[in-house]
C-alpha cells in the first residue's frame, strides 16, 4: 500500500483534526460537532486565543500531536507553508479550501504547482473545494451547512463541485448517504484514489460520480474496473456534453466520436451507468443501494389506477424496460384475488376492490412478484408526505412488504410524483429491503441503469481497463490516397473491391474488362477527403462508352483514377472509423453510413482495444440495425462478415497506433453475402 493510500485512509477516518483559519474554521468545528465527531480538534490561528471554545495554536509545529486530517481555510498564499508544515510532521491528509489556483490560470497555475510540491505524500483534496463528509464514522471536513445524517451503510458521492455536493447533502429522496466528497481542482487526490479507498469500506453500497473531466483516463478505468469486479455499482453524471459536430475535421467519424461519445464509450466499457440529471442520480443510487445491480429489466408493474398503469407503459417503453405478458399461472393467481371484473395485463391496474384488505393486497402483490420478471414495482402516491400512519395507504405498504417477504425479488414502491412519497412509509420500506422510489420516470430509468450495470458485470470476462494511450510519434501529418489506404487496410483483412489505379483512358478500359462491368470510376488524390461532394465519383458505369464519358469529365480536373468493381447485393451502408484522443487513445466508431452520416447520427463508439462480442453488441444497438436484419422482408446482411471487416479495421488501427490520426471507412457495404469497403480515408504521421 502506497504512503498516499495510507494517508488517504487517515483523512477519511481521522482520529484528530487540525483546522486553520477564522470564521470558516469555526464553521468546520461546528459541523464536526453536529455530525458527532469524537476525536481531537486543534484550531490553528496565530491571532486568536480560541475558536468555538477550543484553544488556538500559532502554527503546525505547536500542535500537541500529528493530525490525521486538516482543513485549511486560509488565503491561497498561506495554504502552501501550512501544507508543507503538515507534510513535515507526517500528517495524513488535508483539505485545501482556498481558490485562486490553476482554475483561474495565470499565477494560479504556478501556485498550484508549488502546493503540489509542498504536499509530498499528503492526501491533499483540492484546492478550491469544500471537502469531505463521512456520515458513517462522524467526520465533517466541511465549511458550510449540510443536511445529512449518520447511517450504518450507504452510497458514496464524489463530485467536482462544492455547491453541488452541499445541495446533494440536503436531498429529501430518502437516500442513505455514507460519504460526500468534493474534489475541486484534483491537484493530488482524484476520482481513482477515492474510488479505490471506498472499495475497501464494506459499508459502501454504490458510488455516484459527478464528473466535469478526467485527468487520467487509464487510472480511472483501473479503479472502475475494480469496482465492477467487486460488485460495487458506479453511476456517473457527466457535465459539459460537447457539441460533437464542432470537432469535424477531414473525416465523418470525427463528427460522431466527440468528447462526449468517448465518455459514453468509457462508461459502457466499465459498466458505469450514465444518468442525465440530479433526480436520476439520486434515484438510481437509491435503487442500487437497496437492490444492487439487476439481472434484467423485465418488470412486473402494478397500480390501482388505469392512468398510472398507462403512464408506466409509456414511460417504460421510453426508458427501455420490458413488461412481459402475464403467463397462465400468474393470471390464475391474480384472478383468484381480483375477481372477473379486473382485466389482467402488465402493467396491471388492480383497481380498488381490495383497497385496505391486507391479506388480499399481499396475495395480489405476491402473485405479480412471482411472475417471470426480474423485479416487481408498485405505483402509489400518498396524500401526506410526513404523516405517520395513513389509513388505506398503510395497508398497501404492509401488503407490499409482506409480499416481498413471501417472494424474494427486487421490489420498488414508487410515488408517481417525487413529492408524494411519505417519509415514514419510505423508512419502513427501506428497512424491509424495498426501494422507495420517487417519480415514475426516474424509477424506470433507474431500473434500466441498474440492469445495464448487471449485464456488464455478467460479461466481466470481456472487460479490461484501458492502457495509457500510445504516444504519437513526431513527424508531419498527411493523408493517404484512397488506393493506398484501402490496400493497407486490406493487408489486415478488410475486404475491398477488385480495382486498379490508372492514369489514361486506355488503362481504365483495360481495367474494366479485367474486373467486369459495371464499374465505379473515382478520382484519386491524397488531398481528396470528400469525393462525392466534389463530383469525383461516377457510379454504375455499365459499358466502355459510359466509362469513357465519365473519364473525360473527371480528367478535366484530376490526374489519377481508380477503377473498381461495382458491388452487388447491397443491404445497407455503414461507417466505420477510428479517431485519436490524447486522453482516451484510439476509439472506433461504427454507425449508419453513406451521405447521411451526420444527419442520422446513428453511431456507437468503442475504445480500443475491443472485442468481437463488443463490436457485435454495438452493431445490434444501432437504430439502423433493423435494415441489416431483414427489415420488412428485405434481404438480411451477412453480420459475421461485417464484424470481420470491423475487426480488420481495428487491427490496422492498433498496428499503427503510434502514427494514426484518423481513419474513415465510409461506406462499408453490408452485403447479403460478405462485406466490402468501397471508400477509405486515412490520416497519419508519415515516415
Amino acid at each position: 500500500m502506497s504512503r498516499h493510500t495510507t494517508n488517504l485512509n487517515r483523512l477519511l477516518h481521522p482520529k484528530s483534526i487540525a483546522v486553520a483559519g477564522g470564521s470558516v474554521a469555526a464553521e468546520v468545528i461546528r459541523q464536526c460537532r453536529k455530525i458527532g465527531f469524537q476525536g481531537e480538534i486543534w484550531p490553528i490561528n496565530p491571532r486568536r486565543e480560541e475558536i468555538e471554545g477550543l484553544p488556538c495554536y500559532p502554527d503546525v509545529a505547536a500542535l500537541p500531536g500529528v493530525p490525521d486530517a486538516a482543513f485549511l481555510a486560509v488565503p491561497r498564499e498561506d495554504s502552501i507553508p501550512l501544507v508543507a508544515g503538515l507534510a513535515a510532521r507526517g500528517a495524513g491528509g488535508v483539505v485545501c479550501y482556498a481558490s485562486g489556483f490553476a482554475e483561474v490560470g495565470g499565477d494560479g497555475i504556478e501556485l498550484q504547482r508549488r502546493l503540489l510540491a509542498a504536499a509530498g505524500d499528503l492526501a491533499l483534496v483540492g484546492p478550491n473545494c469544500y471537502g469531505l463528509l463521512n456520515y458513517l464514522d462522524g467526520c465533517a471536513l466541511w465549511p458550510d451547512h449540510q443536511g445529512g445524517e449518520r447511517v450504518e451503510r450507504g452510497v458514496a458521492i464524489i463530485t467536482q463541485s462544492g455547491n453541488l455536493a452541499l445541495n446533494l447533502s440536503l436531498q429529501r429522496h430518502h437516500l442513505p448517504i455514507a460519504y460526500i466528497m468534493a474534489l475541486g481542482n484534483k491537484a493530488v487526490t482524484d476520482f481513482e484514489h477515492l474510488i479505490e479507498a471506498l472499495l475497501e469500506d464494506p459499508r459502501v453500497t454504490a458510488i455516484g460520480l459527478h464528473i466535469e473531466g478526467l485527468s487520467d483516463v487509464a487510472a480511472f478505468s483501473r479503479a472502475a474496473h475494480k469496482a465492477l469486479q467487486r460488485g460495487i455499482p458506479v453511476i456517473a453524471l457527466k457535465a459539459g456534453a460537447s457539441d460533437i459536430g464542432a470537432a469535424l475535421t477531414a473525416s465523418h467519424t470525427s463528427s460522431l466520436a466527440g468528447a462526449d461519445a468517448l465518455y459514453d464509450a468509457l462508461f459502457a466499457r466499465l459498466g458505469i451507468a450514465r444518468v442525465e440529471d440530479l433526480a436520476d442520480f439520486l434515484e438510481t443510487l437509491k435503487l442500487l443501494h437497496v437492490c444492487g445491480p439487476l439481472v434484467g429489466k423485465r418488470v412486473g408493474a402494478l397500480a390501482c389506477s388505469g392512468g398510472d398503469a398507462s403512464l408506466l407503459a409509456d414511460l417504460g417503453q421510453n426508458a427501455g424496460v420490458l413488461y412481459p405478458p402475464l403467463n397462465s399461472a400468474t393470471r390464475y393467481a391474480l384472478s383468484n384475488v381480483l375477481g372477473p371484473l379486473v382485466p389482467l395485463h402488465n402493467p396491471l391496474d388492480y383497481q380498488t376492490y381490495i383497497w385496505g384488505n391486507v391479506p388480499a393486497l399481499t396475495d395480489c402483490f405476491a402473485a405479480m412478484a412471482a411472475a417471470d420478471t426480474d423485479l416487481s414495482l408498485l405505483v402509489m402516491d400518498f396524500p401526506d408526505s410526513q404523516q405517520d400512519g395513513i389509513e388505506g395507504w398503510d395497508e398497501s405498504v404492509t401488503g407490499f412488504i409482506q409480499a416481498h417477504q413471501r417472494v424474494s425479488k427486487p421490489a420498488l414502491f414508487v410515488s408517481g410524483m417525487a413529492e408524494l412519497m411519505n417519509g415514514p412509509a419510505a423508512r419502513r420500506l427501506l428497512a424491509a429491503g424495498i426501494a422507495p422510489m420517487q417519480g415514475m420516470r426516474e424509477a424506470l430509468r433507474a431500473v434500466a441503469a441498474a440492469a445495464a450495470i448487471g449485464e456488464r458485470r455478467a460479461q466481466l470476462a470481456l472487460v479490461e481497463p484501458l492502457n495509457p494511450p500510445t504516444a504519437l510519434r513526431a513527424g508531419e501529418a498527411g493523408m493517404l490516397d484512397e488506393y493506398t489506404a484501402k490496400r493497407q487496410l486490406a493487408a489486415h483483412g478488410m475486404p475491398i473491391p477488385a480495382g486498379h489505379r490508372v492514369q489514361r483512358l486506355e488503362e481504365a478500359l483495360n481495367a474494366a474488362e479485367l474486373i467486369g462491368y459495371p464499374v465505379v470510376l473515382k478520382a484519386v488524390s491524397s488531398t481528396l477527403a470528400h469525393k462525392t461532394e466534389l463530383g469525383a465519383v461516377k457510379l454504375n458505369l455499365r459499358d466502355a462508352q459510359q466509362l469513357a464519358g465519365a473519364f473525360s469529365e473527371l480528367a478535366a480536373s484530376f490526374e489519377q483514377f481508380l477503377v473498381e468493381k461495382m458491388a452487388a447485393g447491397v443491404v445497407a451502408e455503414l461507417l466505420v472509423g477510428v479517431t485519436r484522443d490524447p486522453q482516451f487513445g484510439l476509439a472506433l466508431t461504427l454507425g449508419a453510413g453513406g451521405i447521411l452520416v451526420e444527419l442520422l447520427a446513428d453511431a456507437r463508439t468503442l475504445l480500443l482495444p475491443t472485442s468481437r462480442t463488443e463490436i457485435e453488441q454495438a452493431l445490434r444497438s444501432l437504430r439502423s440495425f433493423a435494415l441489416l436484419d431483414g427489415y420488412r422482408g428485405r434481404p438480411k446482411a451477412d453480420i459475421a462478415a461485417l464484424i470481420d471487416a470491423v475487426e480488420a479495421i481495428a487491427r490496422y488501427a492498433e498496428a499503427n497506433a503510434g502514427s494514426l490520426l484518423e481513419l474513415d471507412v465510409n461506406p462499408l457495404l453490408a452485403l447479403e453475402s460478405g462485406a466490402v469497403a468501397v471508400d477509405a480515408l486515412v490520416r497519419l504521421v508519415l515516415d
